[in-house]
Parts: C-alpha cells; sequence; structure tokens
C-alpha cells in the first residue's frame, strides 16, 4: 500500500507547545492567586460573552497558543469561583495546594490505569490509595476500592454488587440470567435519601416498586426502630451526611436489626464518610465499618479535584464479577488491574489526584481539616442566627439550614445574594419550607469569609 501523510497531521506533529505551556502557566497563576478577590459567581456580561465561543466548528487546525487565549479571555471570567473560600451552595471542596502541580504532571502523562501493563505508576498508586483509605477511614482489611467519576457512579457499583452477592446466594447468577425471572431484591432506604441513590437504583434494574422508604426524623436520619422484614434478599441504603442537615443514620441500630439476616448494607458517604478520619465524630461514625461496601467522594469534603469518586467493597468476588472484564487481549497481571473494580476501561488516572491530596494532608491534616469545617459551619449558623434567622439543624457536620422570616423572604433573599457576588449559596425544601442550604466544605473557608458573608446578607437584608 503507498504511503500517506497528510500535511496538516504533519504540521500538528511539528507543533511546539513549549510556550503555549508557559503561557498556560502564567493563566493559572494569575487565576490561583486571584481567586479571594474573584466574584463567587460571574457577572452576566461575562455569561454573555460566552456566545463568542459558538462558532461553526473551524476547516483547518488553529493554532494552540490562540485557542488557550481564546479560552482564557472569556472562559476565566464567566467560571464560578468554588475553589475559593466563599461558595457554599453545593458539597464542592477546592483544591489542596498538593494536588494542583501533580493533576498537572498525571495529565501530561495521561496513564490509562486499566491494567498493570497500561501504566505500572498509575496501578500503583491506585494499590497505595487503597490502603492508606482503608487504613484512614477504619475500613475492613480485606475490602477493595474502585475510582469512578463520583460518588453517583460510586452508590451504582456499591448497589450492583449488592444485587449480584445477593441473588448468587440464592443460586442465581445474574450476570449470565439478568434480572427478568430473577426474585425481586427488597430495597431499604431512609425518606432523606439523595436523589442520586434512586437513580443508580434504576440503572442497576432495581425500580422504585422494590423501594421501601423509611420515615425520617427531624434531621433526616432515617427512623431505624421502623425497620422491619429484613432478610437474605434485603438491600438497606443508610446515609452518613444528609445533604441539607448533614445528619447521619443512625448506623448501630440499623447494623442490630439488620444482624444474622443476610441483608447488604451499602452507606452512602458521598462528603460524611470522611468523618470517619477524626475520632470526634465517634458518636456519628459507630458502626458504620460493619456494612458491606460504602461511597464517597474525594473533591467534596477531602478537596481533591473533581472527578474522584470513591467505592469501597468488603466482598471482593461480588465486586470482581460485577465489574467482570473479558477478552482475548486483556493482559492481566498479578499486581492491580483497575479495570476490575471499575466500570470503566479507558479513564484517566484519578488515583493519583487522592494519593497527592492524602499524602499532602497526612492523617492529621484530614482530621483537623474535617473537624475545623464542622466549627466553622457551627460559627456560621450562629452568626446567622443572631441577625434573625431561623437555624433548622443541628450541626452535626458541616451543613447549615438556615430560614428567614418566611419562604417569601427567605427566597427574595437567595436571589438576592446568587447576584451578589459575594458568596454563593442555593435552596431547598425542607419540613415543607423554602429553605437556605449553606455547604461549608471548603478548606480555603476562614471566618473572616464567614464575616464578610453574614455583613453582605444583612446588608442585603435591608436592601430588600
Amino acid at each position: 500500500m503507498e504511503k500517506y501523510i497528510s500535511p496538516i497531521m504533519d504540521k500538528i506533529r511539528k507543533q511546539d507547545i513549549s510556550e503555549t505551556l508557559e503561557q498556560a502557566k502564567i493563566y493559572a497563576q494569575v487565576y490561583h492567586e486571584s481567586i479571594t478577590d474573584r466574584r463567587v459567581y460571574p457577572t452576566e456580561h461575562a455569561i454573555a460573552d460566552l456566545n463568542i465561543l459558538d462558532t461553526p466548528l473551524n476547516d483547518n487546525p488553529e493554532e494552540p497558543m490562540e485557542i488557550l487565549k481564546l479560552l482564557n479571555k472569556y472562559g476565566s471570567p464567566a467560571t464560578v469561583a468554588q475553589t475559593g473560600g466563599r461558595y457554599f451552595g453545593f458539597v464542592c471542596g477546592s483544591i489542596i495546594p498538593s494536588s494542583l502541580p501533580t493533576k498537572w504532571l498525571a495529565d501530561t502523562w495521561d496513564q490509562n490505569p486499566a491494567m498493570f501493563v497500561l501504566s505500572p505508576i498509575a496501578s500503583k498508586i491506585e494499590s497505595i490509595v487503597e490502603k492508606w483509605l482503608l487504613d484512614l477511614l477504619g475500613l475492613p482489611d480485606q475490602s477493595r476500592v474502585g475510582y469512578v467519576s463520583g460518588s453517583s457512579t460510586a452508590t451504582l457499583v456499591g448497589i450492583c454488587a449488592a444485587r449480584n452477592y445477593l441473588l448468587s446466594k440464592k443460586g442465581y447468577d445474574p450476570i449470565r440470567q439478568g434480572l427478568n425471572e430473577l426474585p425481586r431484591i427488597k430495597v431499604i432506604v431512609g425518606a432523606g435519601a439523595h436523589s442520586t441513590v434512586y437513580k443508580a437504583l434504576s440503572l442497576a434494574g432495581l425500580g422504585s416498586d422494590m423501594v421501601r422508604t423509611i420515615p425520617a426524623d427531624d434531621q433526616g436520619r432515617m427512623q431505624a426502630e421502623l425497620l422491619e422484614d429484613i432478610d437474605d434478599l434485603t438491600l438497606i441504603i443508610a446515609q452518613a451526611g444528609h445533604v441539607s442537615s448533614g445528619a447521619f443514620d443512625p448506623m448501630e441500630k440499623i447494623f442490630e436489626k439488620a444482624k444474622n439476616t443476610g441483608a447488604w448494607i451499602h452507606v452512602d458517604g458521598a462528603f460524611g464518610l470522611w468523618a470517619m478520619a477524626d475520632e470526634r465524630f465517634a458518636d456519628s461514625t459507630k458502626a458504620i465499618e460493619l456494612a458491606d461496601s460504602w461511597s464517597v467522594d474525594g473533591h467534596k469534603t477531602l478537596n481533591a479535584p473533581y472527578d474522584n469518586g470513591i467505592v469501597i467493597c468488603r466482598h471482593e468476588r461480588s465486586f470482581v464479577e460485577s465489574m467482570q472484564m473479558s477478552g482475548s487481549y486483556i493482559i492481566k497481571s498479578k499486581d492491580r488491574d483497575g479495570m476490575m473494580y471499575s466500570p470503566e476501561m479507558s479513564r484517566r488516572a484519578r488515583a493519583i489526584d487522592l494519593w497527592s491530596t492524602l499524602k499532602g494532608l497526612g492523617k492529621q491534616g484530614i482530621g483537623e481539616m474535617v473537624y475545623e469545617m464542622h466549627i466553622k459551619a457551627g460559627y456560621f449558623a450562629n452568626k446567622l442566627s443572631q441577625i434573625g434567622f431561623e437555624i433548622l439543624n443541628h450541626i452535626h457536620f458541616n451543613q447549615i439550614i438556615a430560614r428567614y422570616q418566611s419562604n417569601e423572604a427567605t427566597l427574595k433573599l437567595i436571589d438576592a445574594i446568587q447576584k451578589s457576588g459575594v458568596m454563593w449559596l442555593g435552596g431547598a425544601k425542607w419540613m415543607n419550607k423554602d429553605i437556605m442550604r449553606i455547604s461549608l466544605c471548603s478548606y480555603k473557608t476562614t471566618y473572616e469569609d464567614i464575616d464578610v458573608c453574614v455583613e453582605e446578607i444583612e446588608r442585603l437584608i435591608e436592601e430588600i
């Protein structure tokens, strides 16, 4: 066959991007250094300017430097300053100093951790982080860890492992047989379960008709004393950290009810599981280690970069079989092959972010960061109560439920806060009331940040 060399691709192969990389570093450094002074939410003008990027795809390649300049000019002003100290809208952490530089390096490596032979470094780091996490969180040594995109996917993986485990104990093979003619699994969740739990159940083929909802108390915790009819075809999904109140389901009572039944217990600990890193939360986290699987997110309370969900499962065989991979081209090794613990084969080596974050904080640093968030949430709640807010939850962890006078007044105030640029937070429903939901989950948030936010809220109250 005659050789063919594309003039376009030949030019791209010869591109020197060293100057562009230097410019990218400058842009990133300027953004990083200005994060505390930036508007937390972009202006309407900056958002409107994004339309400049909305052009037909160019016919010919454009220069990397020009692409970078375009993205920085219109992209940077339109970002939400989630990595600063005054974003409280969702549970979105910042980025610990140790993880951003290593993320840049790892992105340049562009490794695929599916198999050891694809990336020995990624495989080794996944194994190291697995040991660190089990030790840090006090979870069973035989557990295995999977690295996924977020806690939503981690919950799905845990549910799939649970489904297959429960059915296999009855002599069925859901991987081979599918679910059509197999027994129905009973799913039990608390009324305060996160919406992603229902999404994961649907994706796993466990529809809403299979779900039994246990009423929640005034803090959003499952009322475990109402648990009944638990058997070896039951999946119980408990919650470590309610998305609004931060409350933990009463794990010890749940396990007492489920003891010796053969049920599988999954803990949705998206942001709350990190409380297990500090003994000062021992009362809230008691008995969590007795579960069968756990899901947690690195980008939330841990303040690792995005795309760092973690699923942990004590039953390796069910875990691996649920994520089963086969093919004559696959080269398995005696070392860790990451695809065995994840629904993905091709993915970024996200565990490197976790490795650098954990190493940059250390055990003591993680515990201190988590506890400091809790204390600052209490400080914030107290300051709000002093200017007329009703705080509707105990400060269990790092979440605040605040309400100002009425539904109408609360909604107006939320809208004004979101437009102010000083901070950003969102609203939700709580016990049929419109509320302000505050998530304090950035290591960068200072007491001075909180004071500035309360002063701005007080000013907005007078204004509206």
